[in-house]
């Protein structure tokens, strides 16, 4: 039986066909099977030695010692069932098969470069979307830019805001990458990271009793028309951002600005991020701190990978350490 793959052979294409033998009713069975090293790394390396002439000059240029590289070659010949080279007194020389296989060879190698060169054009052009919700990760998003930006040129990122109902920010629908967005919801399929915590704000009409209070605790709003998310959106969501029970009357929104609209024309009050303070101030509309109820909590989300995506891993350091940076309180321990 020919020799088993060599170490890192399945990193490379490579053709696998068992050997058969026929039987005396004329079909084909399988015998064994042979597991070819014929793998890009192997031709590199007869390519040299067939180019040199010389196993020491070819493991010099390859930058490897010359028994491994000896073995390769060895490997290869017995896998082909042929010899390559004549061993010579000046080195080597490439037999009438040899001279086939370098042919092909060298073809080969050259087909697998454009391939690579290829695929990393692809990635190069590839225009990776980040989601955000609720307006979670908007403050930190320039340093991350910039930081991509020295360290990946040419990388192109979009931001896509999401509507306050998907706390997933589009990643469920597969039309974002990464997200940064705000728990609790459900997080089944996703990897989450904590990146920070935000204290959240009662939004109130400016001539309500309660906006003239420094803070208040978030029971003070019961009884409240509260303004809430629709039927339908993700029940963990909908109910850390309606902090009451769900028989409380109000109007339903969709949006933040609808949020605003509910407060301004229809008295409704509720909760928003504090960063709403800065985002979304208005003539009108009062933002007070509330007591008693958990902090927004930051995250950054993505779908959990089959396989490494270099690209999305890199954005993601990118925003976790423009947090760090950031003035963002940290969460509390805890799970």
């Amino acid at each position: 039986m020919a020799a088993g793959p060599s170490p890192g052979a399945w990193d490379h294409p490579t053709a696998l066909a068992p050997v058969v033998s026929k039987t005396r009713f004329g079909g084909a069975v399988p015998v064994s099977v042979s597991w070819p090293v014929m793998d890009l790394r192997a031709l590199r390396c007869f390519v040299a030695v067939a180019e040199e002439g010389h196993f020491g000059r070819a493991a010099a240029r390859l930058h490897l010692a010359q028994p491994p590289l000896s073995r390769r070659i060895r490997d290869l010949e017995a896998d082909l069932g042929c010899r390559l080279f004549d061993r010579v007194p000046t080195g080597a020389r490439l037999t009438p098969a040899g001279e086939v296989l370098l042919v092909e060879a060298r073809d080969l190698l050259e087909r697998a470069e454009r391939a690579r060169a290829r695929v990393r054009d692809a990635e190069a052009g590839r225009v990776l979307v980040v989601g955000t919700a609720a307006g979670a990760g908007l403050e930190v998003g320039p340093a991350a830019l910039a930081a991509l930006r020295r360290d990946r040129p040419g990388l192109r990122v979009r931001l896509r805001e999401a509507p306050v109902t998907d706390p997933t920010a589009g990643l469920r629908e597969g039309r974002v990458d990464l997200a940064i967005t705000r728990l609790p919801f459900d997080t089944a399929g996703l990897t989450v990271r904590v990146l920070g915590a935000e204290p959240v704000v009662a939004v109130l009409p400016a001539d309500d009793p309660l906006a003239a209070r420094e803070s208040l605790p978030v029971t003070e709003l019961a009884g409240r028309p509260r303004f809430r998310l629709p039927p339908g959106t993700d029940e963990r969501w909908r109910a850390y951002w309606l902090a009451a029970g769900e028989d409380a009357p109000g109007p339903v929104v969709a949006s933040v600005e609808e949020c605003l609209h509910a407060v301004l024309w229809e008295g409704a009050v509720g909760l928003l991020p504090a960063g709403a303070v800065r985002r979304h101030a208005r003539a009108g509309v009062a933002f007070v701190p509330v007591t008693g109820h958990p902090p927004s909590r930051i995250v950054l989300a993505r779908r959990t990978p089959s396989a490494p995506d270099p690209l999305v891993d890199s954005v993601a350091t990118a925003l976790a350490e423009a947090f760090t940076a950031d003035s963002v309180p940290r969460p509390p321990a805890g799970p």
